[in-house]
């Protein structure tokens, strides 16, 4: 592989936001694009000029000259293609989750471990701005010894297609499960999740999962700290929010309750009314190249380049993570560090969820994660 990696994304309807990212970075070579639909194939490639279209994965997978591979299929469909890109001797991008059971995650862990391929989930939480902004008072010691963190990911998914009807949330909680876990780069070592409330009975037999909400505590490994999150996606009345609050014994901080509003932070010992600040998230788009940094601003894909995909508007934009993802797995790729998350710790964080909604079904019953999920 070169020193710019030759990259195919797949799926052009979430997978299309990435397009223009690849095309700008100034170390990565998107080279193909991937889409069952021969119409949206062949409008994106004529947009945005690729030359290189396939119909079928497996011909993605046969072409020597892509080094690695964007996944933005459905959920379904994202372990069977990591595994088989894997085995093809491709790197993986993966857009969340990892994979929907336990075995899955165990085989692309062995698999980027046996082959030496980089694997990386594509979590849009841990790179958006209000993620990264609570991360640099972590790192920079303002937030003083972690005592608590809460994630929430609540969203209306009535009128999406296929198999979303009666998803347990726990199966695509990587959205508060990632911030939770990476603000500190911990690990899970057990949960305990209760099942609340109930969707619309014609949904309970399409997962045989009943719940409205699911919430779960995660006690941390090798740490004194544990976690709260909780999930819904149908029949809950609330406004799209992806969140983290984050307790220390020097500050907190608290995500907007309300999308576009201010984050709060909390300062110990002050006296009791100056104790909270709102404070405006600033952008993190100078961490990037500067050829991708415009991609961190809302707007940039609905102006200059089409139509926003669903999640994105949804999403708030995902607080401006796109540009950050291509590039920690573009330097993934170039350099022998792994980029958060890699194989294990995607597994970890995915298995998170899919352990609580097992709990769930049980009654609270705690679960261990299992060692291969911890890093090495």
């Amino acid at each position: 592989m070169s020193n710019s990696p030759n990259i195919a994304i797949v799926g052009l309807g979430f997978g299309a936001e990435f397009i223009p990212i690849y095309q700008r970075h100034p170390n990565a070579n998107l080279v193909a694009i991937c889409q069952r639909t021969e119409s949206a194939l062949n409008e994106i490639g004529d947009k945005y000029g690729i030359e290189k279209r396939y119909h079928n994965f497996e011909d993605v997978l046969a072409d020597p000259a892509i080094d690695a591979v964007h996944i933005n299929s459905p959920i379904p469909n994202h372990a069977e293609q990591t595994i088989a890109a894997l085995k093809a001797g491709k790197h993986v991008a993966c857009t969340v989750p990892m994979a929907t059971s336990v075995e899955d995650c165990k085989t692309i862990v062995e698999l980027s471990a046996s082959t030496g391929l980089k694997y990386m989930m594509m979590e849009t939480v841990i790179y958006a701005r209000e993620f990264l902004f609570m991360k640099e008072l972590y790192d920079n010691g303002e937030l003083g010894k972690l005592q608590f963190l809460k994630a929430s990911h609540q969203q209306d998914m009535d009128g999406w297609p296929g198999y979303w009807p009666g998803l347990p949330p726990m199966h695509y909680a990587t959205h508060c499960v990632g911030p939770l876990l990476g603000l500190g780069r911990h690990e899970a070592e057990y949960v305990s999740c209760f099942g609340s409330g109930t969707i619309r009975e014609e949904m309970h037999e399409c997962y045989g999962s009943p719940y409205a909400i699911e919430s779960c505590h995660v006690k941390f490994k090798d740490s004194d700290l544990s976690g709260l999150v909780y999930r819904s996606l149908f029949d809950v009345a609330r406004q799209y929010r992806e969140s983290i609050e984050v307790y220390g014994d020097k500050k907190g901080v608290e995500w907007p309750l309300i999308e576009g509003e201010q984050l709060v932070v909390h300062t110990a010992k002050k006296p009791e009314p100056e104790i909270p600040e709102r404070v405006d998230c600033p952008d993190y788009a100078h961490l990037l190249p500067d050829e991708i940094a415009p991609f961190t601003t809302g707007g940039v894909y609905g102006g200059a380049e089409g139509d926003e995909h669903l999640s994105f508007t949804q999403g708030g934009g995902h607080g401006g993570s796109h540009p950050h993802l291509v590039h920690q797995f573009v330097e993934m790729l170039r350099t022998t560090n792994d980029a958060y998350p890699n194989a294990q710790e995607s597994a970890n964080i995915t298995l998170t969820g899919i352990l609580a909604h097992e709990s769930a079904q049980k009654g609270g019953e705690l679960i261990r994660l299992p060692e291969w999920s911890f890093r090495d």
